[in-house]
């Protein structure tokens, strides 16, 4: 048994994406296909956006920060799954995966944060179209945006923290892929009590909050945008409404089955589990590309300078 003062020799083994054997090298040319998508996709709106001054708005703004910690937030778990698959090898150090657990959290708390940031900024944008220009000034998104990665790197810093407080047994099977809170807490010989108290109200508090401040905002813009007069500006609002919302319900549902409703050790719960988080970890940063992009004009013709080489760079957003 290894407490507080576990080493970089202490390992865990990971319970991987599946235990069947003839499905390793599906799963590796999938994830290799969703990982490689997922980064091009997301690193093709960055630059498009850093690379077009028509583009720097904060709606613009925020979406390449979200592109940026879905970038990193899959990095952190599918190289190493990939490789596992590879060199059917399923171990990870006690300093490996504490660090991946910290990362993880720091980027898939940025995710959420974002997500609502972005809501806001559509809510203003709609509602009170007068004064979004003074509200939503570019010192107010940089402003937000630090906020938003100071109070995830501060959240991500407690659960780490009292996750190395607690004891292992070695060679521990982790029940997930990637190193998670809940399935290190599951595997622990030491009392979680507090580590889940704090996951449940802490946890709850970064997951519920923007959740509920999303909702919230689109029931604002719903409302202003059934005043519309227009058959057509109101169809289009909702369309795009509609796919951002189909996003976060996708992420958030996902997000809150894997950390807020707790499941059992057996081997059908632990593939329940596994396919929730791959939803929220590997299938919404894969699909935020398409949903935030291809529904959008002005990026679409971002995009196609872009990739012909015309670009217009400039320092203001």
């Amino acid at each position: 048994m290894a407490g507080g003062n576990q080493s970089s020799v202490f390992e865990f083994l990971l319970w991987g994406l599946s235990e069947q054997p003839e499905q390793q090298h599906r799963l590796f040319l999938l994830f290799l296909w969703m990982y490689l998508v997922t980064v091009a996709g997301n690193l093709l709106i960055i630059l498009a956006i850093g690379t077009d001054t028509r583009l720097h708005t904060p709606m613009y703004f925020f979406l390449a920060s979200l592109s940026c910690a879905d970038i990193l937030f899959i990095s952190t778990t599918v190289p190493k799954a990939l490789v596992n698959i590879q060199t059917q090898n399923r171990s990870i150090s006690y300093v490996e995966c504490l660090t991946q657990l910290y990362f993880f959290l720091t980027f898939g708390d940025m995710d959420i944060f974002i997500l609502t940031t972005m809501a806001y900024d559509r809510y203003v944008a709609i509602c009170h179209p007068l004064h979004y220009t003074m509200v939503m000034s570019r010192r107010c998104c940089i402003i937000l945006v630090t906020a938003c990665w100071t109070l995830t790197s501060l959240v991500a810093m407690t659960h780490t923290f009292l996750i190395f407080r607690l004891s292992f047994c070695s060679k521990k099977i982790i029940p997930d892929f990637f190193c998670d809170l809940g399935p290190l807490m599951k595997v622990s010989c030491s009392d979680t009590q507090v580590n889940e108290r704090v996951l449940l109200f802490l946890g709850g508090a970064v997951i519920l909050i923007p959740f509920g401040l999303i909702l919230v905002s689109y029931i604002r813009v719903v409302s202003a945008i059934l005043r519309v007069p227009s058959a057509q500006g109101r169809y289009k609002a909702f369309s795009t409404c509609g796919a951002h919302l189909a996003v976060v319900a996708l992420f958030f549902g996902t997000v809150i089955r894997a950390y807020l409703c707790p499941s059992s050790s057996s081997s059908s719960s632990i593939e329940e589990d596994t396919a929730a988080v791959v939803m929220y970890t590997v299938v919404t940063p894969l699909l935020n590309p398409f949903i935030y992009s291809l529904r959008n004009k002005d990026m679409q013709e971002a995009l196609g300078r872009l990739l012909r080489g015309k670009v217009s760079f400039s320092c203001g957003q």
